[in-house]
């Protein structure tokens, strides 16, 4: 079997397609609440896609899930009238996730530890991925925690301030 999906349709193995394996995520996430990888690798093998994790990490990357609250959501919503506040990238807007989730901003020179919520450092970190700041070099996302690392200390001082103003 390929790590694609295949689906068992009595004694054949049919390679499933990616798309037709992103629609099924789809599906799961916007009628279902889906808190883990794990969960979701055996709700798609339950519907015949035989994946591994790293397959479904990959795909709740390319498909630019976020995990809230209530589980991972789709960036226009979860398909069930919770709709998110948009950007043209389809992701939620860095103050909608920072007013969520952020708790609080420390420095350390160059670098700012952003406290969140259990489970929001994910999303925080990649809408701020996705604004492309100048001050941002990258960031490394744990569970409730996001590694924010600037070119230089005054960069950092002053991203600190706009991130604890969007905090509130």
């Amino acid at each position: 079997m390929q790590d694609g999906g295949a689906r068992h349709t009595g004694r054949v193995f049919s390679v499933l397609s990616k798309t037709e394996r992103h629609n099924a995520i789809r599906d799961l996430v916007a009628t279902t609440a889906i808190s883990n990888q794990e969960e979701l690798r055996r709700k798609l093998i339950r519907r015949g896609f035989d994946v591994t994790q790293a397959t479904v990490s990959r795909d709740i990357h390319e498909l630019h899930l976020y995990k809230g609250p209530s589980g991972y959501a789709l960036p226009s919503g979860n398909g069930n009238g919770h709709l998110r506040e948009e950007e043209d990238s389809g992701l939620p807007a860095v103050h909608e996730v920072l007013r969520s989730f952020g708790l609080k901003v420390k420095q350390a020179q160059n670098q700012l530890v952003l406290i969140t919520a259990s489970g929001g450092a994910q999303p925080v970190a990649l809408a701020i991925d996705h604004e492309d700041w100048k001050e941002v070099v990258g960031t490394l996302a744990g569970d409730d925690t996001v590694l924010i690392i600037c070119p230089d200390q005054k960069s950092a001082s002053k991203l600190k301030a706009r991130l604890e103003e969007m905090i509130g």
